[in-house]
């Protein structure tokens, strides 16, 4: 068997043919992946990781293996030397497997200079060495599976004739047919089964860098069965019928064994941040799917930019594990424009439905051209549909930025999407009414937002002074309360029937403002207006639970502009100055509240201390460092705007504005005398949770002409801010029981090539993975034939 190996070795390099092969191969690489431009060229899809090589290298092997093998048996008919090699003292199987590994081996010393590849995008990788090695590591282990089952297919197609050609257009027939005739098939007769019976859906799954047994066992049947068969039909002669019977029940046992392991597989991501591994979160939304989930995605079309491209790919991978999980997961992509007739009704009835599109620029041959699209999906089940944003946006970030957060929230978008529609609306929240607290029309963005996901009524707590006992029983019915911006000063008895709420497991959101100013306060002839300390009777409250919210202002040279209108008479227009009282609340932590969130626009906030007790405290929102707090009573005017800020006497350093308390908590009223008695009086909660945001504005939307309009937009400057993401990650965390806000937490990185050093350094690269590879064919190809000779001459 070995000295079979060794001269299918031997005979393929003293052949200027193998060398021809082989070089064939790495040219056509190196020119579809560094040179030719398309979806393959590494240096024009922007991304470090070599996919286009593993997506491109199985149409080329179809071609190069069947070119390896076509002579292993037919050669040897042709020469008259197959019968005097089936009397020698060995199996038959091991005489194909001698040609098969053999064969094989030849192949992956063609793949060997492919390892330059990986070289070359660790060298171009920002930073430097960004490739994820498990991902790749992943995806080779699938290219040789592939590889050893086409290699299979062309040993045994080299038993049919004795014609080298007739067996290398049927080893590529048989290949391609394998690898994506099925799925021609499976999308013609709309079958799953079908399409698991073909090659490309399994090399894909490994390709990603996931080795599932699923894979292996399939690749492993292939190529046992095609070694199995050429076994059997390496004679000339006729099968006989115990042959053919044979052969059927390895067929049918291999088939069988592949179905059995579909319920029992084992799955290994090997990507470094686990990427296509689903939390249990969306698992456990999964296993409540009886019945089609219908998912159109919209994100399809020509002329993407690189960044769309991979956050199309990665959408589709991502639907892909939700389908393997749940074959009720049904996705199609499709482009809305793409009927040009009709181009504009149909942009117009998407956005009609808050699909709003997003135009992007495409640079191609140093120029510009603007393309629209809707990153944008529905899901559809038994009646229900929902919309599910597939960008994830942050002020300043640039098209890199915006792909990496958005394929970072693909997770959560979907399980989100797919909890609305599956899981009926069962917890409760209370808004707080009877201290002043926002109108309606201020919260009714947030309120609305709400509603997709919870059942929502006002309550006030009016009715405390006469039935304590009632209003707190009718509380307790609810499973979070929200206090947005109170102004009126809260009572001994509210306080006792919230901190009792609180104790028998109530969630709580609280916006606070400990400073009385509005910014509508400062539009008068002085432009001025004064900020005071505003006293809800709360400080002891929030101290016994772990915080208290300072009387002070909070300015930081990091914040949102004012608009004003600057001029005299016709002669004015509007200007975005900086405003110091509007501060951008941030947080590095990756928090499922705050992780991977826009900038919070905050409005005269004012800040936070924690104090030690046992309660867990996570600060969720802080201001940047160049910060300084102003005591009250303090004027404020609308001239800073025209002051130089000096950096210097922000020196506060971060401020905390926001913060979730978690534990058992103390009653506020422990200890101390109560205003009136209630029945099962606790001293200590239960578990729950809490937050303090230190201003009310935060949930504040604009109204115009009576309207609400979307929280967190400004319609002066354009930008959206995260304000009411980040409330209702508040409310999800505090109400999550299946755990789905912690999908936020999950680290998805996508790694960038360095496009300024591909640019200086182009030539050098192609170069490198072109020549390169060939040179040392040629070194090999002349060391080879040197030694052989000198081994064998006289």
């Amino acid at each position: 068997m070995l000295a079979i190996l060794k001269k299918e070795i031997n005979a393929f390099f003293a052949s200027p043919i193998g060398y021809l092969v082989i070089g064939i191969f790495l040219l056509l690489n190196g020119l579809f992946l560094w040179v030719f431009k398309g979806d393959f060229n590494i240096l024009n899809y922007g991304f470090a990781d070599l996919s286009p090589f593993f997506l491109l290298a199985p149409w080329i092997l179809i071609f190069l293996i069947p070119a390896v093998t076509m002579r292993s048996f037919s050669d040897e008919k042709k020469q008259g030397t197959l019968e005097l090699l089936l009397t020698k003292p060995i199996s038959h199987t091991r005489i194909v497997l001698g040609k098969y590994f053999g064969a094989l081996i030849l192949i992956l010393i063609a793949l060997t200079p492919t390892i330059l590849y990986i070289y070359t995008v660790i060298q171009l990788g920002n930073p430097q060495g960004n490739l994820d090695v498990g991902s790749t590591l992943g995806s080779y282990f699938g290219l040789f599976f592939l590889v050893a089952s086409y290699t299979a297919i062309g040993i045994f197609t080299s038993t049919f004739t004795d014609n080298q050609i007739v067996a290398f257009i049927s080893s590529v027939f048989i290949c391609f047919l394998f690898y994506i005739g099925f799925e021609g098939i499976a999308d013609f007769a709309s079958s799953n089964f079908i399409d698991q019976l073909g090659m490309s859906l399994h090399y894909k799954s490994m390709s990603r860098g996931i080795l599932d047994t699923r894979d292996i066992l399939y690749f492993l049947s292939v190529t046992a069965f095609f070694i199995f068969i050429t076994v059997k039909g390496i004679k000339n002669e006729k099968l006989q019928k115990k042959s053919w019977m044979q052969i059927v029940g390895v067929f049918a046992t291999l088939f069988i064994l592949n179905i059995a392991v579909n319920g029992i597989h084992k799955r290994f991501d090997l990507t470094e941040d686990s990427r296509y591994t689903l939390s249990p979160a969306s698992l456990d939304i999964l296993k409540d799917v009886e019945s089609p989930i219908i998912i159109d995605v919209f994100l399809d079309g020509e002329n993407f930019p690189s960044e769309f491209r991979r956050l199309q790919t990665e959408t589709k991978q991502l639907l892909e594990e939700f389908a393997s999980e749940n074959p009720n997961i049904i996705f199609n992509f499709f482009n809305p424009l793409e009927d040009d007739a009709n181009r504009d009704i149909i942009i117009e009835q998407l956005t009609q439905r808050g699909l709003t599109p997003m135009q992007m620029s495409i640079q191609e041959n140093g120029s510009s051209t603007q393309a629209i699209i809707f990153p944008w999906a529905l899901a559809s089940y038994n009646n229900q549909t929902v919309t599910i944003p597939l960008i994830k946006n942050k002020i300043g970030s640039n098209q890199q930025e915006l792909v990496s957060n958005s394929v970072q929230h693909l997770e959560y978008a979907f399980a989100d999407g797919f909890s609305k529609l599956t899981k009926p609306k069962r917890r409760k929240i209370a808004i707080l009414k009877g201290n002043q607290q926002l109108e309606d029309k201020y919260i009714a963005d947030f309120v609305k937002k709400l509603g997709e996901y919870y059942l929502i009524a006002p309550f006030t707590l009016d009715s405390v002074a006469k039935q304590p006992q009632k209003t707190l029983e009718e509380l307790n019915n609810f499973d979070l309360i929200i206090s947005a911006k109170p102004t009126e000063a809260f009572t001994e008895s509210e306080k006792l029937v919230l901190d009792q709420y609180t104790m028998n497991g109530g969630k709580s959101l609280w916006l606070i403002d400990a400073v009385a100013i509005e910014k509508d306060s400062l539009f008068n002839a002085l432009g001025t207006s004064y900020a005071v300390h505003r006293d809800l009777n709360l400080t002891d409250f929030f101290f016994k639970y772990g915080a208290r919210i300072n009387p002070v202002l909070v300015a930081s040279i990091y914040s949102a502009p004012i608009t004003l209108a600057m001029g005299e008479g016709s002669q004015s227009q509007f200007q975005n100055l900086r405003w110091p009282y509007s501060p951008f609340g941030s947080s590095n932590s990756n928090h499922p509240i705050v992780n991977n969130l826009d900038l919070i626009k905050f409005d005269f906030a004012n800040q936070i201390d924690t104090l030690k007790n046992n309660i867990k405290k996570t600060i969720l929102l802080e201001t940047a460092p160049l910060t300084r707090l102003e005591s009250t009573p303090q004027k404020i005017s609308l001239e800073v705007v025209t002051q130089e800020q000096k950096p210097i006497e922000f020196n506060s350093g971060k401020e905390t504005l926001a913060v979730l308390l978690e534990g058992e908590f103390t009653s506020v009223y422990s200890n101390r005398m109560k205003p009136f008695k209630l029945a099962n009086n606790r001293n200590n909660s239960k578990a729950t949770k809490m937050v303090i945001i230190a201003d009310g504005d935060v949930i504040e939307n604009d109204v115009i002409k009576n309207v609400p309009q979307e929280l967190g937009f400004d319609r002066w400057t354009g930008k959206n801010y995260g304000n009411k993401e980040f409330l209702l990650n508040i409310v999800n965390y505090l109400l999550d029981d299946n755990g789905l806000i912690n999908i936020r937490s999950k680290e998805i990185a996508v790694a960038f090539l360095n496009q300024q050093k591909i640019a200086a350094e182009k030539t050098k690269w192609q170069l490198i993975n072109i020549a390169l590879p060939l040179v040392l064919l040629a070194i090999f190809g002349f060391s080879f034939n040197y030694f052989r000779k000198k081994k064998y001459s006289i």
